[in-house]
């Protein structure tokens, strides 16, 4: 998964780890998760010297992450900061409190936002094992 990592952000190394995660879903888990989620995230992410990155979580049909623009369009699309990816990832930001602080922008399902808590979550508990 080191083609999802992009030199100067943290949060390539979390989406690798999370593509792995998803690597390793048997096609049940991998089915319950698209069936629980249903939905395309495109994350733009900018670090702190400027730069933007786009990462996909496909959670509609292939169950996949991969870098680069959602192929077709996303149900949603989150622009945050690297900071504030990698602190939703470990925790220790909620996604809502993110919203209401600016720190993260969507655009598209707002709803379908709400669910990438989880989708973290769950990669996460995968990664572990």
């Amino acid at each position: 998964m080191s083609d999802l990592k992009v030199d100067g952000f943290k949060s390539s190394e979390i989406l690798a780890t999370l593509g792995s995660a998803f690597e390793q879903f048997s096609e049940a888990e991998k089915k319950n998760q698209i069936k629980k989620t249903n939905g395309i995230f495109e994350l733009r992410v900018k670090n702190e010297a400027g730069q933007e990155a786009i990462w996909t979580i496909d959670l509609k049909k292939t169950g996949t992450v991969y870098k680069g623009a959602a192929k077709p369009k996303p149900d949603v699309a989150i622009i945050l900061s690297d900071e504030t990816f990698t602190l939703l990832a470990d925790g220790k930001l909620d996604g809502q409190k993110a919203f209401m602080t600016g720190k993260l922008k969507t655009k598209g399902n707002m709803m379908l936002a709400t669910k990438l808590d989880g989708v973290l979550k769950t990669a996460k508990a995968k990664a572990k094992l």
